[in-house]
């Protein structure tokens, strides 16, 4: 069992470039399943998940990138688009009082999340791009998010026609220290 988490993290790429062809319903609700399972603070669950089909939103939705996004055709190219949302002022709040450091914790909620999505996408034999430069204000207005949300990442989503090679990884000794810092 642990050489297949293992296996999928060190196997997952960031993939831009996908096949023209449909994700089957059985697989977005595979990866779907996996943002349902995510950890988060209290169990909250401060995510919403849009999935974006329509080629109309994923061009609004594209409005939001500059051309020198390496991921700026994905977002047209790939079958479904994920934008993955928060609800704000839940995670990390005790009777309505934000009780962490950091305030809001939704980004922790939110990065496990978007963790577990890309992990099952690549399972399911499935690519991702994770995206954060772009102007949220107009992807927000494209998938018409709601007060009090917060647009936290847009994922393209389909099957890979080029997979890249893996990047130089530091060595666990390089990041890691006993005791103290």
């Amino acid at each position: 069992m642990k050489e297949t988490v293992m296996k999928a993290i060190k196997e997952r790429r960031t993939v831009r470039n996908f096949e023209d062809k449909p994700i089957p319903e059985d697989l977005l609700q595979y990866v779907l399943e996996a943002v349902q399972w995510t950890p988060s603070w209290a169990n909250t669950q401060c995510w919403e998940v849009v999935l974006i089909k329509d080629p109309g939103v994923k061009a609004g939705v594209q409005e939001a990138f500059p051309k020198s996004n390496p991921a700026f055709k994905s977002i047209t190219a790939a079958p479904v688009v994920i934008a993955l949302c928060a609800r704000l002022n839940e995670s990390g709040y005790y009777k309505n009082e934000v009780t962490t450091k950091f305030g809001d914790w939704f980004m922790y909620d939110l990065g496990l999340a978007t963790q577990n999505l890309v992990l099952a996408a690549h399972a399911a034999g499935l690519g991702t791009v994770i995206t954060g430069l772009y102007d949220h204000e107009i992807a927000a207005k494209a998938i018409k998010l709601p007060e009090n949300h917060e647009l936290v990442a847009v994922i393209p989503m389909g099957f890979p026609s080029k997979i890249p090679s893996a990047p130089k990884r530091k060595d666990v000794a390089e990041f890691t220290k006993e005791n103290t810092f």
